[in-house]
């Protein structure tokens, strides 16, 4: 009797053992790729002497310690837990907990197995430093930005180690780091003298954006000094922010400014940070609106700086956590330049070069900005650029922000230049007489007083008073537009007549007068006098039209006849109306003898 078998029961076997064959695959496969994982990531540093810097991160493994209670045993015990980091290379981003990182080195038998341990981010506050060989610990220390700077075993910004290991041999280096910031790890091992020279060339550079960053702090308090304008102040603040900041990141603080001195050190980064804030929200604010007291940005800006100095007074009580004022900056940093950003591309629109230069130094301080994000979140490789991209940043900013305070300058220059303008404008309108532009009563008061006081019995000064004869007919007849031709022409003939260290008036109407100075005698005097005279012989030809007139002429002569300005004029003016009275066109000297007559 044959049984119908059920659909489909032949092939399931078959099924069921392809798919079994299928899953044991993907696990194998699975099993390879993290084995050979595994083994990179396990794979020693080969430490040879003619590679005289290596990079650590390839060989870098890491196991997180939640607990903070791991010690070294345990850590070794747990070797089989240590992963490869994530993320990319040099940094492990922010972390609270301590992380223990482990690095195989394996010595070539040619070295001599002198080598130093370097990591380049001075901050991070401690490293216990463990080297392992075969399963004792040889070497232990501890590094960090809280340890004493005396009992550093190399005595540099960096934390640095030396080594001393067996050539063929094979080592364990374990870290355990902890610090409340970013875990940057920009670890590497080196030859002495290969580190000596990085450590030295990286201190050249330190010094040479310090020393700029100095110079500029110290220009912008001279002129704050010699201008009183506060943009230059707050330029300063913005300034020694940005410079402590950067002396905290590369441990120039630490070397030589607050060595030993823990609280500095945990408080010294985020109180710097929040100084350039302040100082980026007053600066911002007075170079767009400063000159508009009642602008809302002048005032949004000013409660920002008021908000700033409010956080590092509350920071430095210790009210504050560091990874909440690390929290606040972060944001609060870009508000100046975001706030301020309408008003720059307005000024850009219109040709001012402060608005472009602001949107370019912020250009640059949010791609670094974005940089040192990116390192701090683990997001960035570390390397020279991304480590110092703050700071080449902070730099150019700091230099563009400059390039506002020139274009400042110059603006108070021209300020003052047109103000200088307007007073000399004024001050010749008050001097001058505005028809010829001779000086007037004032101008020509001025000028005697100071003749005066150079003349002398060798060096006469001669005042001569003048008026023209005739000049009211030709005024009634042709018109006050051919009498001020006239008065111009009169001018002109006076100034053509006398020296070129001699002055000319005019006291007003058709009165004029003429100083001449530096007279060796009386009959030069006299000699002047005949040549205005003569002058006036000839007729004046004014748009068509010709006319005549005389001239009068009263003078006296200082020291012999008056020795001020009043008595020389009242002199010279008695003797000017005496001609008048006794038939015009004539020239006559007053010692004193004419001067109750004329009164």
């Amino acid at each position: 009797m044959i049984h119908a078998r059920p659909r489909g029961s032949m092939h399931s076997p078959v099924v069921a053992n392809r798919r079994g064959y299928t899953a044991g695959l993907l696990l194998a496969v699975l099993w390879l790729v993290s084995a050979l994982a595994s083994l990179a990531s396990a794979a020693p540093l080969d430490l040879r002497d003619d590679r005289p810097s290596i990079e650590a991160w390839p060989a870098v493994t890491v196991l997180p310690d939640p607990s903070g209670t791991l010690l070294v045993d345990d850590a070794l015990a747990a070797a089989a837990r240590f992963e490869a980091p994530p993320g990319t290379s040099g940094t492990l981003g922010v972390r609270a907990e301590p992380v223990w990182v482990r690095i195989p080195l394996a010595v070539h038998a040619t070295s001599n197995g002198l080598w130093v341990l370097d990591i380049d981010y001075p901050v991070l506050q401690r490293i216990e430093v463990y080297l392992i060989s075969d399963g004792h610990v040889t070497l232990q220390t501890t590094l960090g930005s809280l340890q004493p700077y005396t009992q550093r075993p190399l005595r540099s910004r960096t934390h640095a180690l030396p080594l001393a290991m067996l050539p063929g041999h094979a080592y364990d280096l374990l870290l355990r780091v902890e610090t409340r910031g970013a875990m940057v790890l920009p670890i590497t091992l080196n030859k002495p003298t290969a580190w000596h020279s990085k450590s030295l060339n990286e201190q050249m550079l330190q010094g040479i954006l310090t020393g700029l960053a100095l110079c500029l702090l110290i220009y912008s308090l001279a002129q704050w000094i010699n201008l009183r304008d506060v943009l230059f102040i707050q330029y300063a603040l913005l300034i020694a922010g940005s410079l402590l900041f950067s002396l905290h990141l590369f441990g120039l603080g630490t070397q030589y400014l607050w060595r030993d001195m823990p609280w500095v050190e945990l408080h010294a980064a985020s109180l710097a940070a929040l100084t350039a804030t302040c100082g980026s929200f007053l600066f911002i604010s007075q170079a767009l609106a400063g000159d508009r007291p009642r602008n809302w940005l002048l005032r949004s800006m000013r409660g920002g700086a008021v908000l700033c100095v409010v956080l590092a007074a509350l920071y430095a009580l210790d009210l504050l956590s560091t990874r909440a004022v690390a929290g606040i900056v972060s944001i609060l940093g870009l508000v100046p330049a975001l706030l301020g950003i309408p008003g720059a591309v307005r000024r850009a629109r219109l040709g001012d070069p402060v608005g472009s230069t602001l949107l370019l130094a912020w250009l640059l301080y949010f791609l670094a900005t974005a940089t040192v994000i990116g390192v701090i979140r683990g997001w960035v490789p570390v390397n020279f650029w991304t480590l110092h991209s703050f700071q080449f940043g902070a730099t150019l900013d700091m230099l563009l922000f400059m390039r506002v305070l020139g274009l400042r300058t110059k603006a108070l220059r021209l300020e003052a230049l047109d103000a200088n303008r307007e007073r000399d404008v004024m001050r010749s309108l008050a001097h001058t007489d505005p028809l010829t532009g001779l000086p007037n009563r004032r101008g020509l008061n001025i000028s005697l007083a100071s003749a005066l006081s150079r003349c002398s019995t060798e060096k006469m000064l001669a005042v001569y008073v003048m008026d023209l004869d005739g000049f009211k007919p030709v005024n009634d007849r042709h018109g006050h537009d051919v009498g001020d031709e006239l008065l111009v022409a009169v001018t002109r003939r006076l100034q053509g007549h006398v020296r070129q260290s001699d002055l000319v008036a005019r006291l007003g109407g058709d009165e004029f007068v003429v100083m001449a100075g530096q007279l060796q005698s009386m009959q030069q005097a006299q000699e002047l006098g005949h040549k205005l005279l003569d002058a006036f012989r000839s007729p004046f030809s004014l748009n068509n039209v010709q006319v005549e007139i005389g001239l009068t002429i009263g003078y006296a002569i200082a020291p012999h006849d008056s020795t001020d300005a009043i008595g020389l004029l009242k002199l010279a003016d008695a003797a000017m109306y005496s001609g008048k009275q006794g038939g015009k066109f004539c020239l006559r000297r007053n010692t004193g003898d004419l001067a109750l007559s004329s009164s």
